[in-house]
């Protein structure tokens, strides 16, 4: 019989410090953000890439799907891992293959092997879910965690943000071989630190199994009978599917919704990426303040789904639309940290990496399908419907997150 655990797995006799506990969230945090700065270096090259190979926009965009694919089976197959070995040896893995696979792109003469090295990103992408979880719920303080998840969340959109200007300008300036060149310069940089550190983020001892139990520990599969984890699953890939409209159609939707210029809708898209972040790290005060993670999740997800219709309807001038943007952005983001803490208490013990590795892979299959679904709705010339949806998708994750709420609590009631 499963039960869950909400306590950070800790020692009860060596309480970390603050010191302690912010170095585990500055390095978990710098992992993190290379392996969003990664989810985008294609992307930001489809300019130079499609002349290069004479590639159209779908061959183009299949790279990407290809990556978030293997990506979201790899995460749910590496949290399996994190559990056996440890989450340590996995996020080295991870950070290497990232580095492995933008040389391997850069010297890619041909479609195949551009797909090859798109996997080989998705390979290494796939592991730091479920072992950046795994560090933080195991060596940062109860009363810190919601701090870490924080971070975590600030320092994946910083990431995203950086990848599109850096791979940009090298590739202005030079070429965009010599941008994936130096872009695999920034993994191993990390490697290095993380290596230099790795006492600090080193995993707790693996217990022995028991005789006559598997060798992943109690019930190596039994988490996967609990509703409570997909439903964390079927949050993941809601809010997605959303967010994968945002990145990749969002700016595309407000020129032909609001006839503004390109540069202002790139900057509606920075409004909603830094207004995230600063979400975020709201959301960490909330979430430490808050024991009911689900609560805040559905309220904010209100405010961003109202925040979207509103942008549909086209009834604020374009600089209106920024701010707009920005707000969801931000209210999106207070969401971030207690949306971890939800799955953290949900999560049985001694399966951290088994549960956040399913519940992510909901993360990358919605990025997946995301672009798909919005590019049909502009290619249909439904701009407008593109934020409708968006803002159906975000109302939709809300009644997930209270199920997770209502199964966790009562599941702790039963324990009690």
């Amino acid at each position: 019989m499963i039960t869950t655990n909400s306590a950070t797995h800790l020692p009860p006799h060596v309480p970390p410090s603050l010191r302690s506990d912010a170095r585990v969230i500055a390095l978990v945090g710098l992992a993190h953000g290379v392996s969003h700065f990664y989810h985008l270096i294609l992307a930001a090259l489809f300019v130079w890439l499609k002349p290069a190979f004479g590639l159209s926009y779908a061959e183009l965009g299949l790279l990407m799907t290809v990556f978030f694919i293997i990506s979201g089976v790899g995460q749910a197959l590496a949290g399996f891992v994190v559990d056996r070995f440890g989450a340590r040896a996995v996020l080295f893995s991870g950070v290497f293959l990232l580095g492995v696979s933008a040389l391997a792109l850069s010297t890619a003469h041909s479609y195949a092997a551009l797909m090859l090295g798109a996997m080989l990103a998705g390979m290494g992408n796939s592991v730091f879910h479920p072992a950046d979880y795994t560090i933080l719920n195991q060596r940062v303080s109860a009363a810190r965690v919601a701090y870490g998840f924080s971070v975590h969340g600030i320092s994946g959109n910083i990431g995203w943000a950086l990848a599109p200007l850096f791979m940009t300008y090298v590739a202005t300036n030079y070429d965009w071989r010599v941008a994936l060149q130096c872009a695999a310069v920034l993994p191993f940089a990390v490697l290095l630190v993380l290596f230099l550190n790795r006492h600090a983020i080193r995993p707790e001892p693996l217990k022995k199994a028991a005789p006559g139990q598997p060798a992943g520990g109690e019930g190596t599969l039994d988490f996967l009978r609990l509703p409570a984890v997909w439903m964390c699953f079927a949050f993941f890939f809601i809010t997605a599917i959303a967010l994968g409209g945002i990145q990749s159609f969002a700016s595309v939707a407000l020129v032909k919704l609001y006839g503004m210029s390109l540069a202002l809708a790139t900057s509606a898209y920075t409004a909603y990426m830094l207004a995230s972040a600063v979400g975020m790290l709201a959301g960490g005060i909330v979430g430490a303040r808050s024991k009911q993670p689900d609560r805040n999740v559905a309220i904010a997800f209100s405010a961003a789904a109202l925040l979207a219709v509103l942008l549909a309807m086209a009834v604020v001038p374009a600089w209106g639309a920024v701010v707009l943007m920005g707000a969801i952005g931000l209210t999106s983001g207070v969401a971030g940290p207690s949306r971890d803490l939800m799955i953290r208490a949900a999560a049985p013990k001694n399966a951290t990496g088994r549960v956040y590795g399913v519940v992510y892979s909901g993360l990358d299959s919605g990025l997946a399908v995301g672009p798909l679904f919005f590019g049909a709705l502009l290619d249909g010339n439904h701009p407008a419907l593109l934020f409708v949806f968006i803002g159906v998708f975000q109302a939709l994750a809300i009644a997930t997150a209270v199920g997770v709420g209502g199964k966790t609590r009562a599941a702790a009631l039963q324990k009690a």
